[in-house]
């Protein structure tokens, strides 16, 4: 008996030895194979949409073709400008308000003394055909879009393609002074090693030159499937994106939809998600113990006093959203008809989204970082192609969907990304809570001065922090 006992538990032994690691060895692979094919699930289905005027009739191929465009202006455009800022009703400001009632009557005064007499669209308009312009077709409306090769590419080195895309009250131009640095950077006192780009900038639909939707629920979803689309018509299989505001949330999205086509994703502006109890204890120790909830020195100076900076001062620069997230087309048709409505609503986030201290400047702050001729170009390319309310109504087809901006925080982005922290950004978003999203974060920036307006405030700081990332990610 001794011995069959000893024959039976060498046999279990033996059947152990054989089925523990099988069963270890099946374990595995079906671990392995559900990382993976979750991994695969978890992106954003592409569908498809229609956004021409009435129901989508035509069974055959969409006009696939690249059109020339350019942009042109007339003497009765600028005359019915002229006579508009002439009816400009002034109201008297508080004294003292300085910009904390929104924008300085005072100071309004002056610009639409410079818009009237000094200001040339007609110059403007020059610029702003220095570079290619085109349109084509996608889904049903008119897509515009710039496209800049560098002039000269040394031997060997390869152009990349990188598309970037703006947000709201911004516009194409926003990318004007980047352009060159980014396709020629030799030129512009910029390593001569570093890489080259050929770039492509859309206006999103609804603003600026692109064609609004004629339908509803036209989402950054859809905006990021009508890039891809744009991209391959351009014939580009892998390219690298950027952006801030909106654009921040569209190529996102974008890298979401097909990561396989985002070679790196680099962002100015992170959108956080909803708040959890980590988060919650995140904040509350932060401020004395910052080491030990991931965050930085630098991260906890740009974060306290907690109150102040992320709630305060978010909720006095945000009373815009919530008119342009319920009924934007009521406070629009007023914008669209007067043209000191319009700058007055658009120029005063150029004011306070590029330093909140400028809220104490009668002037806002304005000629401080910019010219009041790029400002009212940017705020012209919505003058003359009446986009105010379309680009308004943007705002109510996101957050009637998704009133966090949270919903796609579900699907983690693992391509490579960069994210440059300008200082003065209306919310600091830390690596520790960007990576809650972005999963292969390798380059993340504390910018040393800049706000919203990244790459129309401080083009040479975007452009090497683009730049290095790009360089990074090329290397992997």
């Amino acid at each position: 008996e001794t011995i069959l006992s000893r024959i039976r538990s060498f046999e279990y032994s033996q059947k152990n030895a054989v089925l523990v690691p099988v069963a270890a060895l099946g374990v595995g692979g079906m671990l392995l194979y559900w990382l993976r094919s979750g991994r695969k699930i978890k992106t954003i289905d592409m569908g498809d949409g229609w956004w021409g005027s009435g129901e989508r009739t035509h069974k055959g191929k969409e006009d696939a073709s690249i059109r020339p465009f350019k942009i042109e202006t007339s003497d009765k455009e600028i005359e019915d400008l002229h006579q508009r800022l002439d009816q400009f009703r002034f109201t008297p400001h508080v004294e003292g308000a300085a910009f904390h009632y929104g924008f300085n009557s005072t100071y309004l005064r002056k610009v639409v003394a410079y818009w009237r007499n000094q200001f040339d669209w007609r110059k403007q308009v020059e610029v702003l055909n220095k570079y290619p312009h085109f349109h084509t077709t996608i889904e049903g409306i008119d897509i515009h879009f710039i496209h800049v090769k560098p002039s000269y590419v040394p031997h060997g080195r390869a152009v990349l393609p990188l598309l970037m895309v703006h947000g709201w009250p911004g516009s194409f131009y926003e990318f004007y002074k980047i352009i060159p640095l980014l396709t020629e950077p030799a030129k512009h006192g910029l390593n001569e090693g570093d890489v080259v780009f050929e770039v492509i900038c859309p206006s999103i639909p609804g603003y600026g030159f692109s064609e609004a939707p004629h339908q509803k629920e036209f989402d950054s979803i859809a905006t990021a499937r009508i890039f891809h689309k744009l991209m391959n018509r351009l014939g580009f299989k892998k390219y690298y994106v950027q952006g801030g505001d909106w654009g921040s949330r569209i190529i996102t999205n974008m890298a979401q939809m097909l990561p396989q086509s985002v070679k790196g994703l680099h962002l100015n502006l992170v959108f956080i998600g909803k708040q959890s109890l980590g988060r919650l204890i995140c904040i509350m120790l932060g401020a004395y113990v910052p080491w030990l909830v991931g965050l930085s020195r630098e991260d906890a100076r740009r974060f306290y006093p907690f109150m102040q900076k992320n709630v305060y001062d978010v909720l006095r620069e945000s009373g815009y959203l919530h008119i342009q997230a319920t009924k934007p087309d009521t406070a629009g048709c007023g914008l669209n008809d007067s043209p000191v409505g319009l700058a007055a609503y658009i120029l005063e986030k150029f004011s306070t989204w590029t330093d909140k201290s400028f809220l104490d400047r009668d002037d806002g702050g304005l000629e401080s970082k910019y010219s009041l001729d790029e400002l009212l170009t940017n705020v012209m390319i919505y003058w003359v192609t009446s986009s105010i309310v379309s680009s308004m109504r943007y705002y109510k087809e996101n957050f009637s969907k998704d009133p966090d901006l949270s919903v796609h925080n579900r699907v983690g982005v693992y391509v490579p990304t960069g994210i440059a922290a300008f200082p003065q950004e209306i919310v600091h978003v830390p690596r520790v809570w960007a990576k809650d999203v972005y999963k292969n974060i390798i380059s993340y920036s504390y910018m040393p001065r800049g706000g919203h307006f990244a790459a129309f405030e401080e083009p040479k700081l975007l452009a090497q922090d683009i730049m290095q990332f790009v360089k990074k990610v090329e290397q992997l």
